[in-house]
Order: structure tokens, then sequence, then C-alpha cells
């Protein structure tokens, strides 16, 4: 949002250079020389962020009558409970409860810190703050940086949600059509082939998170690589289109693209079926192991690409599987036959749980995959197999 390197990373020099932008307050920016006193207006702040559009709040730093902010930039004595106190807050003046993501920036000496909080976009909105239950919107305006709103008169946050979901689908519509332009340069007919869709995105999109001239080394950086395959191929073409670039697969016989977007769109669509003979018979098979793979490396490349972007605030994931109906899955020594057409899973989460509970995201995800593709695998399974794929994986 604010920063060119993942929020976990920031440093202490960081949020110094940082302040030094003299960057004003705004919709999106907050700073405080020290926790208020007064719980409940803090836990205002952070709300009104929540219901809005997200933001930063940046602890240790006073602000001038301009609402920049005013040198020297020293931070606060160290407090190592700050962080429990701020969670506390939280917890006890806001419903529901805002997740937040706190740094704790300490010097060299170890003696000052600087307390970086980032407030995702909320899609739990509105968030109410004390006994009053009242809802506040950031409006970034100087003399009322947070103005009340009637719970049920959310006029501007929800237009502006809509806006974001019409633009998310945008965005992934427009992704689809350069899959389908790509198989025409192919000159490829695979109506009759298993295709695989992930994707993930931000729940609201509102602006490109980074310039489109910074994507290539972000993709360059970000891609996964493992014994049994890469995402985002850095021997493959990779091309540009509006907003973001594609890479394509050049091999012969695979169909295969991988697209990244300055928004935080990440999607991979590809064919997943192939003719094999198994027990003597030639039949199209999806090999469940592959398709488990695909989706390992999937994640394991959108974490590090939406890490570089900080896009922040809740995360959509789908998956999505065509063409399956007749055709056999495979597992080891295990198959079926699929009675499914067509299989999509949703799932949304925050950038801190992709981070930090990618293990549990693949496990739940994969056990639900297996089990619409015919394929009964127990829990010590799904789990041995996520963390061989994870372990291989870099």
């Amino acid at each position: 949002m604010f920063f060119d390197k993942p929020f976990h990373e920031l440093t202490f020099e960081d949020i110094v250079h940082f302040c030094q932008r003299q960057l004003p307050e705004g919709k999106q920016l907050d700073y405080k020389y020290l926790l208020p006193k007064n719980h409940e207006k803090f836990a205002k702040t952070i709300a009104s962020f929540a219901n809005a559009l997200g933001g930063v709040v940046i602890i240790g730093v006073q602000d001038d009558r301009n609402d920049k902010p005013c040198p020297p930039f020293t931070g606060i004595p160290y407090h190592e409970k700050l962080r429990n106190s701020i969670e506390d807050i939280i917890q006890v003046y806001i419903d529901p409860i805002v997740f937040v993501d706190i740094n704790i920036c300490v010097n060299k000496t170890g003696d000052r810190m600087f307390v970086v909080i980032q407030i995702p976009q909320s899609n739990l909105t509105p968030h109410l703050v004390g006994k009053l239950k009242r809802a506040y919107i950031r409006t970034g305006q100087s003399s009322r940086p947070e103005a009340i709103v009637h719970p049920e008169k959310l006029p501007w946050l929800l237009d502006h949600r809509r806006k974001s979901e019409n633009l998310r689908h945008i965005l992934y519509d427009k992704a689809e059509s350069h899959f389908e332009n790509y198989l025409k340069t192919r000159t490829a007919n695979i109506q009759q082939e298993a295709v695989c869709t992930l994707s993930i995105l931000p729940t609201y999109p509102d602006e490109p998170l980074a310039s489109y001239k910074k994507l290539p080394d972000f993709i360059t950086s970000a891609a996964a690589r493992a014994p049994y395959g890469t995402m985002a191929n850095p021997d493959f073409p990779l091309l540009p289109v509006q907003d973001g670039m594609v890479i394509i697969s050049n091999k012969r016989a695979e169909y295969k693209m991988t697209e990244f977007n300055a928004y935080g769109l990440i999607m991979n669509k590809q064919v997943v079926s192939a003719e094999e003979m198994v027990n003597g018979h030639v039949g199209s098979i999806i090999r469940f192991e592959t398709l488990a793979q695909n989706i390992t490396l999937f994640f394991l490349t959108a974490r590090k690409f939406l890490d570089k972007l900080a896009s922040g605030g809740p995360l959509s994931f789908r998956l999505k599987l065509e063409h399956l109906c007749a055709r056999r899955a495979l597992f080891l020594n295990r198959q079926s036959t699929m009675l499914e057409d067509y299989l999509r899973l949703d799932r949304s989460f925050s950038q801190t749980e992709l981070q930090t509970e990618l293990p549990f995201i693949l496990e739940s995800l994969l056990h639900e995959v297996a089990w619409s593709l015919g394929l009964q695998l127990s829990n010590e399974e799904i789990k041995s197999l996520t963390e061989k794929l994870l372990r291989e994986a870099i």
C-alpha cells in the first residue's frame, strides 16, 4: 500500500525513510506518537479504516499542523507488551473484531521502536465501536478524520464495495479471455479436454497496487519451483497485457497460461486431462497428484507475488474444473469415474492466513477436491501429500 517491501520485513530504518517522504495523514494513513489513553478513540481509528479502504497506523511519529510527520523520527521507548495492548483494545471495543497485522520495528540498539499496524479492508463491515455500537468510516479530513455512519446507512461504503466487486469480475473475465485468445494463436481445440482454472485476487480491488513496469521482476522472484514442476516458468514467453503480464507454455501439446495483474490478480489455466492406458484400456485421465502439485505451486507463487504488492485486505480464491464427466481420476492405485461435469470451489482468506496457514489451507482444499473427483482419501493421506509437496518446493 505504502511500502516497497513485504510488511513483515519492514525495519526501523524503513519507517524513518518513509516519514522523511512527508506523506500527510489521509484516508489510509494515520500517525500517532503514543498509544492513546482513550482506548475507545483508538479503536474508532482502527474500525474506521476497516470499514472503508483499509489503512496503516504508525505509532511513534508526531504530526504537525499539516498532518505531516514531524522530525526527529526516533520512535518511542521499546515496550514489549504494546502489541498485546493493541490486540486487547481491538477485542474489547470493536465488534466484530478487526484482524490486523502488527509489526514492531526496533532500532539497532533495541531501546526504541515504531509500531506499524496494517488494517485490511474488511468484508465483515460494519465494525461497531464501544458501548453505543457506532460505525465509523475514515474520511481523510484533518478536522474530522472519522465520521459516524449509521450501521444501516452506509451508502458510500456499499457503493464503493459494489464497484470493487464489478472490477473484480472484469479482471477475472479479461484473464479468461486472454487464455481463449492464446488457444487461438495455437489453433488449439480443447473443448473435449478438462481444464483447471486457479485464481486469487483482492476481494475489493480498487487501484493498481504497483506499476506494471515492476511486474517482470515481481514475477521472476515469485515463481515457485519444485522437482515436479514450475509455476511461471521463466523459459516460457512473458507477454504484456493491459495492467499485467502472462506466461504461456510453448511446449508441444501443452496448453498452460499464468497471468499476473497489477491489481493483484493471479490466474493459472491449463489442460489437466490426458489420454493414457490404464488396465489395458485407453481413457481420458486426470491424475490427482499432478493436480495437487499445480495447486501447491500456484499458492506458493501467489503468496510471494501478493507479498511483493502488499495488497492487504481479504482475498478471493477460486478453483474451477470443467469437462470432467466420464473421465477417470487416479491417485496411486486408486481410481474413480467422475460423475460431476463441473467443479467450482471458492475460498476467502487474508494475506496473513495465506502466509501463516498455507498447509491447513492446502489440506482442506485438496481433501474437498479429491472427494469431488470421487477419490475418498483419508486425512492422513492428504496431510502426507501436502507436507511432501511443500517440502519439495522452493
